[in-house]
């Protein structure tokens, strides 16, 4: 036939554009970007060799200095600055989440390899809304607020109803405040931790690192990396949350026990109590200066701090450095143009107006349970829950909000022996690529805040330091989801199928068109589908299903569509093996038609590859 001709004679330049185009693309952003950041992030890990970069805590002189200078895009709110009611929604909500089993671990792709995610997670958010991170698809549960309507209000039992408006009224309480934050406002150190400062400040920091890693994880004086010459199994700058835990601490054998079985995703969500406006700002705050919370306070406008102390000892031979620090510094913005999967990606959306969190991302995870976790490698701040890492796929400079919970059991009761004997949590900051500025180290204790305001999650990264109980988080984000909700990609079918006539009385199909433009727009709508949709829901989004039902009849209408997508595939063949056909006009097509079936069968492979890696159901 012509058409198998047509596919078998030599390729011309226009067919071998169209077939390269999707897989250059995808080869150029992970192949020379990828390798680059290796090279460079192996020439700076030589560069530093068995040296520490210094780091600051609440405790040490110069840490406000540096928190002003250096991370002025992050906020602290202390737990006893939100309304107890609302701590106690939330907890609760939190709780709830995980007895049901919602909190699951993902597969994710990392370097062209599935693992497991070592922290157990749900999504929560908007009605329709997904969230993409490497190289998966989490279906939101919608929040279920009462002034939202939310298709299918009987979807999930009332306890996970009331939980997830818990998280939504948590999400609106972070939408006001962080709206009303002011250039400068910052919580910091109060009496008490100054005072731990004015006492720490003719410590050496070179020591203090060393004493931080015993003090804060239970004695254990293992900061170094056994593998500091390894650079490939060093933290990557570029991954996300999962991708650095999944690989590094979950066996295969393990995580395929634990698939259906294990929920210990977390959700460190709140809920906000309906609260008028005024409360909803930093007006809480004032009990701080009044010594209600006595451990913090606001942060006093004139610092008397000039120099960290004790830095000197490590700073100098980092500062000895020949190479430039521009030379390793590395941008990372292919991780935001990853996107959603669109054929026809947009311009980057930058956040400006009122803050409007659409998703909030939820994390559980019990260091008990882990069987190792790594060392901080670079900082020697202790042991990592979640390794460095920027937050992708949100609106250019949108905040991030998070609420962090600790608790001992699943009721949320404290264990038998002091709280104060427990490690707390902390997260650790530093500027990107940068062995000059000193880190930050804060310390988290149960229903603490932070967010991370203007740029500072692009140009810095953040780490989770693992404490001695289990922890939730809620982290709520702006998320690019301008190909990543269900609006979208109905719309995307309609624009398909808007070229398919259906004969009310036969049923029989015809193409209403057959310019080469359409066929090409028709064929990428119809790989979109299948795998950025329902592929990922099938393969792991429907692990939802039992919880809350909501996704299950928009996803069968989109297989729905999708078979008509199949058809009109097929339509268009026979169209290109048609004798009538202008033969040029012919090729055209059969070109097209081999880049979209080449690159569908390609993919169609690598998730027959990856559903071979979810283990059996019994």
């Amino acid at each position: 036939m012509q058409f198998i001709r047509a596919l078998q004679r030599p390729t011309s330049p226009l067919m071998k554009a169209r077939q390269c185009k999707h897989n250059s693309r995808n080869m150029k952003r992970s192949g020379d970007s990828e390798g680059e950041k290796r090279r460079k992030r192996r020439r700076l890990l030589q560069e530093l060799g068995d040296q520490k970069i210094p780091f600051l805590a609440p405790s040490d002189r110069g840490f406000q200095q540096l928190w002003d200078t250096s991370y002025s895009g992050l906020v602290l709110r202390k737990s006893c600055s939100l309304p107890a009611e609302l701590h106690s929604r939330v907890q609760a909500a939190l709780l709830t989440l995980r007895r049901k089993g919602c909190l699951l671990k993902d597969l994710v792709r990392v370097r062209d390899r599935d693992v497991f995610t070592a922290v157990s997670r749900a999504l929560l958010g908007e009605p329709g809304h997904t969230y993409r991170y490497l190289d998966t698809r989490l279906f939101a549960i919608p929040w279920h607020s009462e002034d939202i309507d939310v298709k299918g209000q009987n979807c999930c039992d009332p306890d996970l109803r009331a939980a997830c408006k818990a998280l939504w009224e948590l999400n609106t309480f972070f939408c006001t405040d962080v709206s009303q934050l002011k250039e400068g406002d910052r919580l910091s150190q109060s009496a008490k931790g100054e005072a731990e400062a004015k006492q720490g400040e003719e410590g050496d920091t070179e020591s203090k690192h060393s004493e931080d890693s015993k003090n804060s994880e239970g004695g254990d004086s293992e900061s170094r990396q056994s593998e500091e010459g390894d650079t490939e199994s060093k933290h990557s700058e570029e991954w996300d949350i999962e991708s650095k835990h999944s690989e590094e601490g979950c066996s295969g054998s393990k995580q395929e026990g634990e698939w259906e079985t294990e929920f210990k995703h977390s959700t460190e969500e709140g809920e906000s109590s309906q609260l008028k406006p005024g409360e909803t700002s930093f007006a809480a705050a004032s009990e701080h200066a009044e010594g209600k919370c006595p451990d913090w306070g606001v942060k006093a406008s004139g610092g008397t701090e000039t120099e960290p102390v004790g830095l000197k000892a490590q700073e100098k031979p980092v500062a000895e450095l020949k190479h430039s620090l521009s030379d390793y510094h590395i941008q990372d913005k292919e991780e935001h143009e990853s996107g959603q999967g669109c054929s026809q990606p947009s311009p980057p959306q930058v956040c400006s107006g009122p803050v409007k969190f659409n998703v909030t991302l939820l994390n559980y995870m019990d260091p008990a349970a882990m069987s190792q976790l790594k060392e901080e490698p670079y900082y020697g701040m202790g042991k990592m829950a979640v390794g460095w890492h920027h937050d992708e796929n949100l609106i250019t400079h949108s905040p991030v909000a998070v609420y962090s919970y600790s608790c001992h059991d699943d009721k949320g009761e404290s264990s038998e022996g002091s709280s104060s004997d427990k490690a707390c949590w902390r997260i650790g900051l530093k500027v990107a690529w940068d062995i000059h500025t000193p880190g930050l180290m804060l310390p988290l204790e149960s229903g603490d805040c932070y967010y991370m305001r203007d740029d500072l999650n692009s140009t810095h990264q953040h780490c989770v330091l693992a404490g001695d109980t289990a922890r939730f988080s809620s982290t709520h984000r702006v998320a690019e989801c301008s190909s990543g909700t269900l609006t979208y990609i109905q719309s995307r079918c309609r624009e398909a199928l808007s070229n398919l006539h259906t004969d009310p009385e036969t049923g029989s199909h015809r193409l209403v068109a057959l310019l080469p433009a359409t066929l090409q727009d028709c064929e990428e709508i119809h790989n979109e589908v299948e795998f950025e949709w329902l592929r990922q829901y099938w393969f792991q989004g429907q692990r939802y299903a039992r919880f809350c039902s909501w996704w299950t009849r928009p996803m069968e209408q989109l297989e729905k569509d999708w078979k008509l997508m199949e058809t009109m595939t097929m339509l268009f063949l026979a169209a290109v093996e048609e004798e009538g056909q202008e033969e040029e006009g012919r090729r055209e097509m059969a070109e097209i038609l081999l880049s979209a079936l080449t690159d569908r069968h390609q993919q169609r492979q690598t998730w027959r590859d990856r559903i071979r890696f979810i283990p059996k159901k019994d």
